[in-house]
């Protein structure tokens, strides 16, 4: 019989009350006893109505905020040009592109055919035309149609023969990550017999339309192996091709960029291998292209410099992404006529390579901070001086060559003709590179540029990404050769936009450490006067200095309400992945009423190289949790932010960081959004037999196996270090706690449901006292729920929980 309480709608109603059943978790002489991982058995009945009661509490909880969720939501779509289309994208013999239609969840793909070998400017398509109206037209996939019946869809993949007949399909319908194969006849629109369910996303299907290289899952849900499939045949018949036994180690497979290869990628947190199989002979052995070596990371594409080779013609490169040189990595092209495979780490000539300041293994004389400037005479002139440098890839083409990069913690692209590459390459000098800007020049400007859209070897131009905080995203296209830089497509957004209206800075916070952390800062003018009156706008190097003293208590209970603009503050801070300027519909609503929106760059990310990623994990990650409650602290030191009106973001890994910083210095929040969050890491990381917990040892620690992990990560861990309310009086002087959102979803492979409903069990507790509610889904997973317009209610409802807080006029 279940002890799970269930609300009801009485305004003295209490949370559910969740079974205790004390389990002593035993590691390294240390004894946890959690009341709540019973929660972990999904089949237990009580689970199930205990999940139920916290979602009845939760809207009950939340129904005096559906008036402002429903006008969030309509703002929403009063924003978006619902139906439009992409940008057609040349592909083989066709161009390709997707249309949106009002009312429907799912973008549709179509195509057009190209009119001849030289057509390379995109048709002109009525975005407002019906799918497949144009002479010609096809719809090659309709997600709308595919997701009937089921309440979530996501596709894992799209690939199609060269010659535009097959369709390679891989959809999931539960949001477990775990997707069902099938293969397409677009002749007649009909499936093929073949159907392997339950692999991992991203198959590919070889030009000529005969094989399938895909990739399976172990019992932990690790991509662990690669199989081998013949269209037509059945799938009992399928070879496993490579398999991964060491694991920390996940698989993917695709096509080189080339398509003259089937490329088996295999890595860790720290560790990687390619292995290349020719499609002259696709039922034949995978040879590894450089061999592993243990603590080393590289990648391999591949490329012709044309008119580099033996009597002018193309001269087959190797581009090769790794760090055996650099711990910041570089880009080395080796000529692939010098010999076969395997190659080494060290062969190749250097092309450019990111600065070794702050890294751990960097060399000699480079120990100073990060964000020193970095000279090195093998780089392009464009990177000598750069601070954070960081090389993010090369890509060659036939007309052209990109180079990716990082400076100032921002993305960066640059372009040289094929012609003048070729002059410097057979000089032996560095490639003279020019930055691609947006107009009007990027000096002190916040966005992020990149490559996109460029499937084609032969494309005569290069296609990339702009956008920023207050700018939409847009296409563009530039012809390396003459300089011409032509906008595509700018992302309409309806209802009177007004780009000047927003203001976007960048400052820096110096960190209790010294370390000096990125803040991104976004507002709309004239309505937060703090930051209209401050310095100027854009990347400047103004350094705020978090205040020593420790955090005075928040909210009615400190008095510190009234001064400043609301905050909403979010970040990441993990697996070197990097949170860069970009646009958002759903911002404008918060920024709109007033609130002052700022992301924390933290340790942990990426936007400062690799140094800056290794100073935020294993023995270094509470780095991340005080980057952010530092830059938090000196926003609302400066005046510029309310700290009785101040809301902490993050999900996943960036929930963890939420879970930390409630922890750490509640005073400084009112309240904090929790998004899938990670908030019993020490649990999971200790348990092999989960998913993910062998392949995150290189990025948190071991703690089953290293006892300073086990106390490092035990010292940090949310779930375990939730304080009563006595305690936090003690030593914060307030029993004050942020009010807490978690979201999380039953079937999230990422970060299981029981981390969420553990985390807000305790917090629910009457010993601590925290005004906590959890969301969970019973249909969707890591990403939330499928399809746009429930992404946006989602996102609605999370926005309006803000709000309450932010804003509680507008409840």
């Amino acid at each position: 019989m279940s002890t799970s309480q269930t609300a009801t709608p009485d305004p003295q109603a209490q949370p559910p009350s969740a079974r205790r059943e004390p389990k002593d978790r035993k590691v390294h002489g240390d004894v946890f006893t959690d009341p709540y991982e019973w929660m972990r058995r999904k089949d237990d009945p009580d689970l199930r109505a205990y999940v139920d009661a916290q979602n009845t509490y939760y809207r009950w909880r939340t129904q005096s905020l559906q008036g402002l969720k429903q006008r969030l939501f309509d703002e929403f779509r009063a924003r978006v040009e619902e139906t439009d289309m992409s940008v057609p994208t040349r592909l083989h013999g066709y161009w390709y592109f997707s249309r949106t239609r009002e009312g429907s969840q799912y973008a549709i793909q179509c195509r057009l055919p190209v009119a001849g070998p030289d057509d390379w400017d995109p048709p002109a398509v009525d975005p407002k035309g019906e799918p497949g109206s144009l002479p010609g037209e096809e719809v090659i996939f309709d997600p709308n149609r595919e997701a009937r019946g089921h309440e979530f869809f996501r596709l894992g993949g799209l690939d199609l023969s060269a010659d535009g007949r097959w369709l390679l399909y891989c959809v999931d319908t539960r949001g477990d990550e775990r997707y069902d194969l099938r293969i397409r006849d677009l002749a007649d629109g009909r499936d093929l017999p073949d159907r392997v369910d339950q692999v991992s996303s991203g198959p590919c299907l070889t030009p000529d339309g005969r094989w399938v290289f895909y990739t399976e899952v172990d019992e932990t849900w690790r991509p662990f192996a690669v199989c081998r499939h013949r269209v037509g045949s059945d799938p009992a018949q399928d070879v496993r091709v490579f398999e991964e036994t060491d694991e920390r180690f996940w698989v993917g497979v695709g096509l080189s960029f080339d398509e003259t290869r089937v490329v088996i990628g295999t890595s860790s947190k720290t560790t990687s291998e390619v292995l290349l199989l020719s499609l002259d002979n696709p039922t034949g052995d995978f040879r590894p292209f450089i061999p592993r070596r243990e603590g080393v990371e590289y990648d391999v594409s591949f490329a012709s410099l044309a008119g580099a080779g033996s009597g002018g013609g193309d001269l087959p490169l190797a581009v090769v992404y790794g760090n055996a040189d650099n711990p910041n990595f570089s880009v080395r092209l080796i000529d692939m006529t010098a010999h076969q495979p395997p190659y080494s780490l060290s062969e190749g000539v250097l092309l450019a390579q990111g600065s070794p300041y702050g890294c751990e293994q960097a060399p000699a004389g480079f120990d100073g901070p990060v964000d020193r400037p970095y000279r090195d005479p093998c780089n392009p002139g464009i990177l000598q001086g750069a601070r954070g440098l960081s090389i993010e890839g090369v890509a060659i083409y036939r007309h052209f060559a990109m180079l990716g990069y990082r400076a100032d913690s921002l993305l960066r692209l640059a372009v040289i003709p094929i012609d003048r590459a070729l002059e410097d390459y057979r000089a032996g000098r560095p490639w003279r590179f020019t930055e691609v800007l947006p107009e009007g020049g990027g000096a002190g400007r916040l966005y992020s540029i990149a490559a996109a859209d460029n499937p084609s070897y032969e494309a005569p131009t290069m296609r990339y990404s702009l956008g920023s905080y207050t700018s939409p995203a847009e296409l563009r296209e530039l012809d390396p050769a003459s300089g011409r830089d032509r906008l595509l497509k700018r992302a309409k957004v309806l209802g009177g936009f007004d780009r000047a209206a927003y203001g976007e800075r960048r400052v820096w916070v110096r960190a209790r450490d010294g370390a000096k952390v990125p803040v991104s800062l976004v507002w709309r003018r004239g309505l937060v006067p703090a930051m209209d009156g401050a310095a100027a706008e854009g990347l400047t190097h103004e350094v705020l200095s978090a205040p020593e003293e420790a955090p005075v208590p928040c909210g009615p209970a400190g008095g510190r309400a009234g001064a400043g603009a609301p905050l909403f503050i979010t970040g990441y801070g993990a697996y070197e992945i990097a949170s860069d300027p970009g646009f958002s519909i759903g911002r404008l609503s918060m920024l709109d009423r007033g609130v002052l929106y700022a992301c924390v760059h933290t340790r942990g990310g990426g936007e400062m190289g690799r140094a800056w990623y290794e100073q935020g994990r294993r023995l270094s990650k509470r780095h991340t949790f005080e980057d952010f409650i530092d830059a938090t602290a000196a926003l609302q030191a400066a005046g510029w932010a309310d700290p009785g009106r101040t809301v902490a973001n993050g999900g996943s890994a960036g929930g963890l960081l939420m879970g930390a910083v409630a922890n750490m210095a509640p005073g400084l929040y009112a309240g904090i959004e929790a998004d899938v969050p990670f908030v019993d890491a020490l649990t999971s990381i200790l348990d092999p037999s989960l998913p993910l917990t062998v392949t995150e040892w290189d990025e948190w620690g071991d703690p089953l196996h290293d006892p300073q992990v086990y106390r490092y990560m035990k010292s940090y861990s949310p779930y375990e270090n939730v304080a009563d309310a006595d305690e936090r009086q003690a030593r914060f002087g307030s029993r004050h706690f942020p009010r807490i959102l978690a979201t999380t979803s039953l079937n999230d492979t990422r970060v299981l449901y029981v981390e969420p409903l553990k985390w807000v069990a305790r917090l629910q507790e009457p010993t601590v006292g925290a005004d906590a509610i959890v969301r969970i889904e019973t249909e969707a997973g890591h990403g939330g729920v499928s399809g746009r317009y429930r992404q946006w209610e989602e996102l609605a409802e999370e926005n309006a929980f803000c709000l309450s807080i932010l804003t509680p006029q507008e409840v």
